[in-house]
């Protein structure tokens, strides 16, 4: 995904800063992270407060396999398909994952 295109996923949530990082891309919003782009999907972060948000929108956790086969869930989550057609509806979700960065703190 080029910045160009990542920006305008991020534009209801204000400037963002794309960093890369192992393999990706970082997404930042006033020197917070709120997504990863990994192999070419963007990934939103959530928390326990707003994680059962995108479970229940048919998001799914990012999870690799650990050093002994077991996954190792992330706290970033697929975008709910609705908010790629939608500015107002990705809104939303870039919101929660900003939400979620002021709470890891």
């Amino acid at each position: 995904m080029d910045n160009s295109a990542i920006e305008e996923m991020f534009q209801g949530l204000g400037p963002v800063t794309i960093k890369r990082m192992f393999g990706g891309k970082g997404v930042y919003h006033l020197g917070r992270i709120v997504a990863v782009e990994v192999r070419g999907e963007m990934l939103l972060k959530a928390d326990e407060k707003s994680a059962p948000e995108f479970a229940a929108a048919g998001a799914t956790q990012w999870a690799y396999d650990g050093r002994k086969g077991n996954p190792v869930k992330m706290p970033y989550w697929s975008i709910p398909d609705e908010a790629y057609d939608d500015p107002d509806i990705m809104a939303k979700w870039v919101r929660l994952a900003y939400e979620a960065a002021l709470r890891s703190e």
